[in-house]
């Protein structure tokens, strides 16, 4: 069994590397159309790649995901997907299980993994560092332009990876609200389980399991008064809350 999971975690970061690395003729000619600023060409890049990449590797990984809830997706609207965040897995579930491949607000060591990063700049991801709070707000302040573009964004708004028990979450902060209500774009909830018990869990070896994400009804920020923003961040955490108790 443990030669078999060894060779499951050889085979996983061959592929995570090796399709980046021979789809690089890809990536450049997305970055190129990036820089051109014709969206059009980015998008028709990314939509099929990402999800593809990120989809093999959940199976190669032995996840198995199920999604409910896709019909809660404004359709033709830009939105601010909201999740809790349990597992490095997260992403790639998250870049698979929506309508299709958003920009996330991700943790500065991310840039500094290569091809990776530029993979998630041409996706339309932001950068954030911790403990900072001036590049913070920038970071924010980017996501809420790339929502007022029409392009939807998915934020963990616990910052960081919950370690406890499954079903429970850390606090929900409010940046990932003020990127929606700045926006005047809904907040559309998403609740997922199983994933650290895929990775994080494991001692950091991948295991086959199942993997479940609700994506709950929209939440619309437009018109919210300075209370109600204030109380939006408890609100979506409880009906995720809820979801994941189900």
């Amino acid at each position: 069994m443990v030669v078999l999971y060894a060779l499951r975690m050889v085979v996983w970061f061959a592929y995570f590397f090796g399709y980046m690395i021979v789809h690089l003729p890809v990536l450049r000619r997305g970055e190129k159309a990036l820089a051109a600023g014709d969206a059009a060409a980015v998008r028709a890049i990314v939509e099929p790649h990402v999800p593809h990449w990120c989809g093999t590797l959940l199976k190669l990984g032995g996840v198995k995901v199920t999604v409910t809830g896709r019909e809660n997706i404004p359709a033709g609207r830009a939105c601010v997907f909201v999740a809790n965040h349990r597992s490095y897995f997260d992403i790639p579930v998250m870049l698979t299980a929506l309508d299709g491949p958003h920009g996330l607000l991700a943790k500065q060591e991310i840039d500094r993994i290569p091809l990776v990063r530029r993979w998630m700049r041409l996706l339309g991801c932001v950068f954030v560092v911790r403990d900072d709070v001036h590049a913070s707000m920038r970071a924010l302040n980017a996501a809420t332009d790339t929502v007022k573009t029409g392009q939807s964004f998915t934020i963990f708004p616990e910052g960081t990876r919950y370690k406890g028990e499954e079903g429970g979450m850390g606090e929900f902060k409010g940046g990932a609200f003020r990127v929606a209500t700045k926006a005047g774009a809904p907040v559309v909830p998403v609740a997922i389980s199983g994933t650290r018990a895929i990775f994080e869990d494991r001692h950091y070896i991948i295991t086959p399991g199942p993997v479940t994400v609700r994506i709950l009804p929209p939440v619309e920020t437009a018109g919210l008064t300075r209370e109600q923003q204030k109380a939006l961040p408890g609100a979506v955490q409880a009906l995720i809350a809820g979801a994941l108790t189900e």
